[in-house]
């Protein structure tokens, strides 16, 4: 059972960093863009970058893994509602995000060339558009995701 609070411990601590991370990045990335100062989006865009690899990536492999090996400790069901629930969503989370990482490097080199001209790109504030349109749904299944895996409103057997 020691495994069992460590598996769960760890699949918790997951979860916060691709919820903490996701809406650090998200404020802050959201606020240099209102600056419409230059320097500080693409200084705010290259740790955008630096910070979904270095903790959402590896967060959402974490999460997964340690999601499957917790199912088939509890003896969860693969073919159950529930799982076919957190599964779609879990995907539907991937699918936003993979556009939205090639998005936050267009910025990055957007933000950077923008620094030689002192006008940011014409193509910048569309982006960002794009980025928010992907990111408000994908947060959204995030929470929602958080409320089947505490409350379990769906059969999991």
């Amino acid at each position: 059972m020691e495994n069992y609070f460590l598996l769960k411990m760890v699949h918790i601590l997951s979860a916060v960093v691709i919820a903490g991370t996701g809406t650090g990045i998200a404020f802050f990335m959201y606020m240099a863009n209102r600056s419409s100062n230059i320097a500080a989006i693409a200084v705010t865009a290259r740790h955008v970058v630096i910070a979904d690899w270095l903790f959402t990536a590896p967060a959402v492999v974490i999460q997964f893994v340690t999601g499957v090996l917790l199912m088939h400790k509890l003896g969860y069901s693969f073919s159950s509602t529930w799982f076919y629930a957190v599964i779609t969503l879990f995907l539907f989370v991937g699918i936003c995000w993979l556009p939205v990482l090639k998005i936050q490097y267009t910025l990055k080199s957007l933000a950077e060339t923008s620094l030689a001209s002192g006008k940011l790109h014409q193509d910048f504030k569309k982006l960002m558009q794009y980025w928010v349109v992907l990111g408000v749904p994908a947060f959204t299944a995030i929470l929602v995701i958080f409320w089947l895996m505490v409350f379990k409103p769906l059969p999991v057997v």
